[in-house]
């Protein structure tokens, strides 16, 4: 067992060579679902260190599918569920637990709203109850991939449009906190052109992934944009060869740069392999990396690793027991694989979220044809911690990771990688720019280490919920700044 301390050093043993390691163990699966077709697509560590889970269900609600927010406690089982549609169609793509503690979830509805599909994004309490929701759309399909609580407290929504331009088109929209609508952007050219996922930038910016067929080298390529604070395109890239590229997750990295997961048809060594794609901040790929066999294979998430690898989720055809399987993929800072795992019956399996948890463990949702109670189910897997260190080499740059859990309640655990022997100084500052708490201030050795924010002081007062900023500075210079959650009693 682990002890907890305020700084924990993390060992980097040296090696020529990428070692192959063995998957963690599965700690515990769960199934979720009625007589028919239920679906997860997002899911979150929440502050408790339970989930929530966002998708569909056609089992239960009031009309032909909606959506279906699950809430479970860390050993996954079910605490509360609420569904949200009219007697039309609802599907829910992207969820996140909010600074109040409660949730926004964002997707498309067909019940309600002004055209055949709308975007629709609704914000309940930490119980699941319905606060408010608004649609936004045209007269013809608008459909929400991805939804993110901004600095502000307000959110950004992406996702696509068919009521605007020749074919569908990249439609941003920025809300204030009770989702009113700041500013609407879209982006395309004459062809078809999506986005699946979004993320405020350090800058407070915007980068969008999605996948373009107006622009690039194949019939669909990588779309990688990104705009200022008020939706304005800075620059957009595109990858891709002659076939098709989907791009389905992006994550700012820790140094700045991107994180690109999807698939590819025009490289690797099947049908389609796993694509991942490394940029730095300007959108200039680093380097890329297929993953996958004969078959077909995609992936539909990637997070960047607290020991700055990366965790992928989607789906194979090439392994595993059935028609399709969950397929999770670990690897190294500069894209190798580490290991992989692949979890299924006999049938089809479709994995579309995976977070590293507190615990340095991982947790996937998705769907399952192969095990539960209809026709499909939600399928949530829970992977253990890996002790040590997975990637043994010795950092090249000086990184600050996303802290986690996030969101959290009361502690988060901060890391950060350095080629060298370095005078180091952590705070944690308000949305004001007030520092909050100083968390470290020391020499350190070159190496990777963590540091553990407790927003309670001694007495068992925490700091406010809210938006906080945690800032690395390395031998007196501003190096790098990340944003993070808390969520106080």
């Amino acid at each position: 067992m682990q002890t907890k301390i305020l700084i924990v050093f993390v060992c980097i043993i040296l090696s020529t060579q990428i070692m192959a390691q063995t998957p963690p163990d599965t700690l515990w699966t769960r199934t979720f679902g009625g007589s028919s077709g239920d679906y997860a697509k997002s899911v979150q560590q929440t502050s408790d260190g339970g989930y929530i889970i966002g998708g569909w269900t056609f089992s239960y609600g009031a009309g032909e599918g909606d959506f279906w927010l699950l809430k479970t406690n860390a050993n996954g089982d079910s605490l509360w569920s609420n569904t949200f549609g009219g007697i039309e169609s609802e599907d829910a793509y992207s969820v996140q637990q909010s600074s109040d503690g409660g949730y926004i979830i964002a997707g498309e509805t067909y019940s309600y709203g002004a055209g055949e599909g709308d975007f629709w994004l609704l914000k309940t309490n930490a119980n699941g109850d319905s606060l408010w929701s608004n649609t936004f759309g045209g007269s013809d399909r608008d459909y929400a991939k991805s939804v993110q609580q901004t600095t502000d407290g307000g959110y950004i929504i992406a996702g696509y449009t068919y009521c605007y331009g020749a074919g569908f088109d990249i439609l941003l929209i920025k809300t204030d906190e009770n989702g009113d609508s700041l500013w609407t952007r879209t982006f395309g050219g004459g062809l078809d052109d999506e986005a699946n996922s979004a993320q405020q930038t350090f800058d407070g910016g915007y980068i969008i992934a999605g996948e373009t067929k107006s622009y690039g080298s194949g019939g669909y390529d990588f779309w990688l944009i990104k705009t200022d604070e008020n939706g304005n395109e800075i620059w957009n890239e595109t990858f891709g060869g002659s076939g098709s590229e989907q791009a389905k997750s992006v994550q700012q990295t820790s140094d700045g740069g991107f994180v690109i997961a999807g698939y590819t048809t025009s490289y690797g060594a099947g049908l389609s392999d796993v694509w991942l794609i490394k940029t730095d901040e300007n959108g200039n790929e680093i380097w890329n990396s297929t993953f996958g066999g004969s078959d077909y294979e995609n992936a539909r998430s990637v997070q960047q690793t607290t020991n700055g690898g990366y965790i992928i989720t989607g789906y194979t055809k090439s392994y595993g027991e059935g028609e399709a399987d969950f397929w999770l993929i670990k690897t190294n800072a500069n894209g190798d694989s580490l290991w992989s795992k692949t979890f299924g019956g006999i049938e089809c399996d479709d994995a579309y979220s995976v977070q590293q948890t507190s615990e340095d463990g991982y947790i996937i949702a998705g769907q399952t044809y192969s095990f539960g109670t209809g026709e499909s189910d939600i399928w949530l897997i829970k992977l253990e911690g890996q002790v040590g260190v997975e990637d043994n080499s010795i950092p090249i740059s000086i990184n600050l990771h996303q802290n986690h859990p996030n969101p959290f309640n009361p502690t988060t655990s901060i890391s950060f990688s350095i080629p060298e022997e370095s005078a180091v100084d952590i705070s944690v500052y308000n949305i004001k720019g007030q520092k909050v708490k100083s968390l470290v201030k020391d020499s350190f050795e070159s190496g990777n280490h963590s540091v553990v924010w407790n927003s309670k002081d001694d007495t068992g007062k925490s700091v406010s919920s809210g938006v906080y900023f945690f800032k690395l500075n390395l031998n007196g210079v501003t190096n790098q700044i990340r944003k993070c959650i808390l969520i106080s009693d």
